[in-house]
């Protein structure tokens, strides 16, 4: 097994910590804050995500810099944040967007199937997660194309912490927030190789990040769902499926679908025909909540409602050895 590389020398291994900015945010429901933050993680190993105990840490690299968030429910229902590093203010300001306080199911009506009326009882607390980090659900949906996520998530662990920047704060354990998008631009390509991402995908996060700013900056003034889509997909190597991945993490997007996915269309078929299906056929499944797909599929995750696996699971293939 090739041996990962060393950070450089220079690099400080633990920033100096400071007193953390504090907040507290109240949800106007019930608020399932594990499962609707945690979503945000790419893998059990994420390096900007852990869970320790009750408290959710997160790294994210925001408009003011690096920024460590802690997060913990209290027993009243609010959600106590602190937040460490340059960007903490910002990660603040964010908690309610990354809490689900923008999730809004106007118009959506669970009772049209048994499954997900029982689903949607059962879990009030699940909201929709934003992180309204446009560039780093962009990279990260990358990763996750047309390879399993054992290997997209291992991939992702490797290039963060080789070349993102060092959480500041009481974190855990070591994390890592996001190359910036200029840093995504420079990874050398024995990086990405030594990562194990394979070069179409590795093409198409440095091409993103070329127009990086110019993408973050038209998605967020695109006024709804496919104007977004229309922006992404410009982008050579962006498919649908990797812009709505996008959508759905940085945005929390009601009814984003992400159509060619190897799972989902099975899974929906499973949950609501109880037989697979193609993408055709989850589309004309999910039609009734129209406006609110990605919550039904949320509830369909949310509640177990998988297909029964059929066959061994598929042992991914290490390119990096040729």
């Amino acid at each position: 097994m090739l041996a990962e590389p060393r950070p450089a020398p220079a690099r400080d291994p633990r920033p100096a910590a400071t007193r953390p900015l504090e907040s507290e945010y109240r949800p106007r429901g019930a608020l399932d804050l594990h499962r609707t933050v945690v979503f945000q993680r790419r893998g059990a190993n994420d390096p900007t995500l852990v869970t320790a105990g009750p408290v959710i840490w997160r790294a994210s690299r925001t408009p003011q810099g690096v920024a460590t968030l802690a997060l913990r429910a209290t027993a009243d229902g609010a959600v106590r944040a602190a937040a460490w590093g340059p960007g903490a203010a910002w990660a603040l300001d964010q908690v309610p967007g990354l809490c689900g306080a923008h999730d809004e199911a106007e118009g959506f009506d669970a009772t049209t199937h048994p499954l997900i009326a029982d689903a949607h009882r059962r879990h009030p607390g699940l909201r929709l997660s934003r992180t309204d980090l446009v560039f780093d659900a962009l990279a990260s949906a990358i990763f996750e194309q047309k390879v399993t996520g054992l290997q997209a998530f291992a991939a992702w662990r490797r290039i963060v912490t080789w070349f993102g920047d060092r959480a500041p704060g009481p974190t855990p354990r070591p994390m890592f927030a996001p190359p910036s998008i200029d840093g995504w631009r420079h990874v050398p390509s024995w990086s990405w190789h030594r990562a194990g991402l394979e070069p179409p995908q590795s093409r198409a996060v440095v091409e993103a990040a070329r127009r990086g700013e110019a993408i973050v900056r038209e998605t967020l003034l695109a006024p709804d769902g496919p104007g977004r889509d229309r922006v992404l997909t410009s982008v050579r190597g962006v498919g649908p499926w990797t812009a709505a991945e996008a959508r759905i993490r940085a945005f929390g997007d009601p009814d984003a679908v992400s159509v060619g996915d190897f799972h989902l269309a099975h899974h929906v078929g499973y949950a609501l025909a109880g037989a697979r299906t193609d993408d055709d056929g989850m589309l004309r499944l999910l039609a009734p909540w129209s406006g609110h797909r990605q919550r039904v599929i949320r509830l369909i995750g949310a509640a177990g409602l998988m297909e029964p696996r059929r066959a061994p699971r598929l042992h991914p293939e290490d390119h990096r050895d040729r």
